[in-house]
């Protein structure tokens, strides 16, 4: 297994239990102490852990992106609602999107109504939200699950293939410098394949993920149409990132984008 891969199983094993010791590590990804030892201080000084006696602890208790194997992640489950309700504003009847997995598009997937639309998504909840409504046509990529998410090489070559009219992506960390990021590499393909392929691509994040750092990147800020926070996110921070590159839009501030890409 080389570097990456040990850094996302280590990342993947924190963002299930919160802590974990260097003998686990060592046995479960077959490697030396003092391999994991090296990976624990090469991941904190990226700030994504904290390493204590024996092991190490989650830097930030709020770190999500690998969805827990027993269902989506509930928290700031209002921001959640809020981006979606902002997001739906851009779907038309009859539209081919593409949702990506996560839990806001997840709460977006839950807000479509019963109407003629074509989706696109990897994510089994999402699949299992919107099998309940026999008008929306449901495209599955396909691939092997990895916990609530569809992978494959195959399923990122299907969808380029696919013109994706909108795509609803999520992210882990949003970052002035490293742009959107994730813990797995498997997830990044498929994201990029969406971006590559949607004509409009739109990134659905709130705000206590600005600021934050996963272990791969994606994307750079300017690599989407808009990204689409909640009306919470503070005024200078807004101001930031909008010069970083962001296309910002503020749910309960502004609306879909015109033809130019202007909020309207």
């Amino acid at each position: 297994m080389n570097t990456l891969k040990r850094h996302e199983a280590i990342m993947e094993q924190l963002l299930e239990r919160r802590e974990v010791t260097v003998e686990e590590l060592s046995r479960l990804l077959n490697v030396t102490g003092k391999t994991i030892r090296e990976d624990l201080a090469k991941l904190e000084e990226r700030g994504l852990l904290v390493r204590v006696r024996g092991g190490a602890v989650l830097a930030q208790r709020e770190h999500f992106g690998i969805l827990p194997a027993k269902g989506p992640v509930t928290r700031h489950q209002a921001e959640k609602a809020e981006i979606a309700a902002a997001a739906l504003a851009w779907i038309e009847p009859g539209d081919v999107i593409a949702l990506d997995s996560g839990s806001t598009t997840l709460e977006l997937a839950r807000r479509l109504p019963n109407e003629p639309l074509t989706v696109v998504t990897n994510d089994v909840f999402i699949i299992g939200e919107l099998a309940h409504k026999p008008a929306i046509r449901l495209v599955v990529p396909g691939g092997s699950r990895v916990r609530n998410v569809l992978v494959s090489p195959e399923a990122c070559a299907a969808v380029r293939k696919l013109n994706i009219r909108k795509a609803f992506l999520s992210a882990t960390g949003v970052h002035e410098t490293y742009g959107f990021s994730i813990y797995t590499s498997e997830l990044a393909e498929f994201k990029r394949a969406l971006l590559e392929t949607a004509m409009e691509r739109y990134l659905l994040a709130d705000r206590h993920k600005f600021g934050r750092i996963a272990l791969r990147t994606f994307a750079a800020l300017s690599d989407v149409d808009a990204l689409i926070t909640d009306g919470g996110l503070d005024a200078e921070t807004a101001a930031r990132y909008a010069a970083a590159g962001a296309k910002l839009v503020t749910a309960g501030r502004n609306g879909p984008a015109d033809g130019n890409g202007n909020a309207t």
